[in-house]
């Protein structure tokens, strides 16, 4: 008996996630399939969402909206942080860094350089993009609770 796709429920898949102009940004597909519980936080919403309904056996892609995947870019997110906080060598536009956020870290694109300053971009590197997600299900079964 084939169970589909819903919250709770252990699913064993392959996917990939494509920006529209092909690139693939993230895939298994050439290595085993990866499990996961519906609903345990391991999948943005918006991309378990489409999954729920699915079976053993389907293959599928869907367009996941940049709201509902990796969210709007948000103008508000790019900083302007003095120059003189930076190793001067180490800039160029492009660059990753690493900034202290509180109890972690976030991290930042340089977009822009001056004399003075630096703009930092702390969109998500996704932000504002459509991504199509791809997959093909393995396994669907229910989550035993001891």
């Amino acid at each position: 008996m084939t169970i589909p796709i819903e919250v709770g429920t252990r699913v064993t898949l392959n996917f990939a996630l494509v920006l529209e102009d092909g690139e693939v940004v993230d895939s298994n597909f050439d290595a085993p399939p990866a499990s996961f519980t519906i609903g345990d936080g391991n999948l943005l919403p918006g991309f378990e969402e489409p999954l729920v309904g699915l079976s053993s056996g389907d293959e599928n892609e869907f367009l996941i909206a940049p709201e509902k995947a990796f969210g709007q870019h948000n103008p508000q997110n790019v900083q302007s942080v003095e120059r003189d906080n930076f190793n001067e060598d180490e800039l160029e536009v492009g660059l990753v860094l690493s900034f202290q956020n509180g109890d972690g870290e976030l991290p930042g694109v340089v977009i822009a350089l001056s004399d003075d300053e630096v703009m930092v971009d702390f969109n998500h590197p996704l932000a504002g993009q459509s991504i199509v997600f791809r997959v093909k299900i393995f396994n669907v079964e229910p989550v035993s609770v001891h």
